[in-house]
């Protein structure tokens, strides 16, 4: 099915509904979620897809690698890389024992609070980081930014901000 015979079921949904019970999206702001939501989805896929191909590392080893190779002495509390990656304890507990058995990352007790531990970027780690990082920017490059004029890559780079931004406001909210 292609976008605007998606879009022309949509306008016939809302147009079966009343007003009162949701403010649906207009074209335009239909057209904007549902074409973000899926460019997510497939650049998410592609980049994945070759990631895996060009260094058998899967975009949440990825992400683990990114995060503790930015942090300074490659280490970062658990309860810190978890909500750095937005990740619940159990999936990040679960995912740091595969890349431990692989030897990219090492576990160790925090010397502050003996209640935590630190996550530690080992040297194969690094090394790995390292070599995976330029084939993958040559993606995002290829599948995303050679796509976009300077123009849209700063517009969609302000509009990220402001969402983000807002759900960060969001949340602080909730926390109260």
């Amino acid at each position: 099915m292609d976008d605007m015979s998606t879009l022309v079921e949509y306008r016939d949904f809302m147009d079966d509904c009343p007003a009162t019970e949701a403010r649906w999206l207009d074209e335009l702001e239909a057209r904007a979620w549902r074409g973000y939501t899926r460019m997510c989805i497939e650049l998410e896929a592609a980049l994945s897809r070759e990631l895996s191909r060009h260094s058998g590392l899967s975009h949440a080893d990825y992400a683990v690698l990114v995060e503790l190779s930015e942090a300074a002495d490659g280490r970062l509390r658990a309860f810190q890389l978890g909500r750095a990656l937005r990740w619940e304890k159990s999936r990040l507990s679960h995912h740091l024992k595969r890349m431990e058995a692989r030897g990219l990352i090492s576990r160790q007790d925090c010397a502050e609070d003996a209640r935590g531990s630190e996550v530690v970027l080992t040297g194969d780690g690094r090394a790995t980081i390292e070599s995976a990082a330029p084939a993958h920017v040559e993606d995002v490059r290829r599948l995303m930014i050679g796509h976009l004029t300077p123009e849209q890559l700063a517009v969609l780079a302000d509009a990220a901000e402001v969402v983000l931004a807002g759900l960060e406001a969001e949340e602080d909210e909730s926390r109260g």
